[in-house]
């Protein structure tokens, strides 16, 4: 297969080299000294500096490749949330299908396949689009430990494309129809994590931990459902899954921006820190609009805003979700 990643970051770049040991993978990288480097030096020095990138993977600069006529098996799309729209423009014509990575809401509240109908429409009317998503930190993708991951669309033709671009003997996927599941699984653990971070940075205990997941994975299916998703998809690797690995793994930045919060520091301070977008401090806001315009209750959610907003702090934050009044589990 001939497949090309839109999107040098570490998620773009662990992929890309993951299925360049099996596919003809070229990297589409936006600035054009990065692409230079990664290609002299066969690193990603800025996301992935330990990692030594397949002699197979061709990194490339530049839109033209996008519009030129050759044949391409499969487009992924590995932007972040704020690129994609200009990503999705680019494709509008292309008559292979596209996978999406992008995990949040946009400030409009959308998931990344509303955004596809915004912004091309052509590829859902052509039944093209499709999303991986799933527990994955970039480092351990790219240095080949084992993963599983989920492919979903709508259409079967599409899942199959991506199993066959990604699964290998270190990547697993398996396929979803359920794509809005998959998404808001995808989206909503990222707000999550902050909260799971600030529960452990104030020193709560395993207690609070286990019992703030259970709670988040609660809220998320009910945003998910609400949205048109099947519960039990959240019972699965872009759910369950993710949320756990998010919420607890070291590699997580959404995870770290909740212990900075923990230690004091501003949003801006803790954000700054990490050197790379932690994408549920820039959507908990679309999430809890778009939860709230649906009559979807979201404590923790709420908690979580309020916090990066700087309308309480992380103790009244526990205060408050502790505070609330008993009821019933489900």
């Amino acid at each position: 297969m001939k497949i090309i990643v839109i999107g040098a970051g570490a998620w773009g770049t662990a992929l890309a080299s993951s299925a360049a040991r099996l596919h003809e993978v070229s990297l589409l990288a936006r600035d054009a000294e990065q692409a230079t480097h990664m290609q002299a030096s066969r690193l990603n020095r800025r996301y992935l500096p330990n990692v030594a990138l397949p002699e197979s993977l061709q990194i490339l600069h530049g839109d033209g490749i996008l519009a030129a006529e050759m044949p391409v098996d499969l487009y992924v799309i590995a932007t972040p949330m704020a690129g994609l729209s200009q990503s999705l423009t680019a494709l509008r014509e292309v008559s292979a299908p596209v996978a999406l990575l992008c995990k949040g809401f946009d400030e409009k509240g959308l998931l990344s396949h509303e955004i596809a109908a915004e912004a091309a429409p052509e590829l859902v009317a052509n039944r093209m689009l499709g999303v991986l998503s799933g527990p994955s930190f970039a480092l351990e993708v790219a240095r080949g430990q084992p993963t599983a991951l989920v492919a979903a669309s709508t259409h079967p033709k599409i899942t199959q494309t991506m199993v066959a671009a990604f699964h290998s003997d270190r990547l697993r996927v398996y396929e979803n129809s359920d794509i809005v599941g998959v998404e808001v699984g995808g989206a909503v653990k990222n707000v999550l994590a902050i909260a799971t971070g600030l529960c452990d940075g104030l020193q709560l205990g395993l207690n609070a931990r286990a019992a703030l997941i259970t709670r988040g994975l609660a809220e998320m299916t009910r945003l998910g459902v609400a949205l048109g998703a099947q519960a039990e998809t959240f019972m699965g690797l872009s759910g369950l899954g993710d949320l756990v690995l998010t919420a607890t793994g070291d590699l997580s930045r959404n995870r770290k921006v909740g212990l900075l919060l923990a230690q004091g520091q501003s949003l801006d301070e803790a954000t700054a820190s990490l050197g790379h977008v932690a994408e549920g401090a820039r959507c908990a806001g679309a999430v809890l609009a778009r939860a709230q315009s649906l009559g979807v209750e979201m404590p923790i959610t709420q908690c979580v805003v309020a916090l990066l907003a700087g309308k309480i702090t992380a103790e009244r934050a526990v205060s408050l979700l502790m505070g609330r009044e008993p009821g019933r589990e489900a």
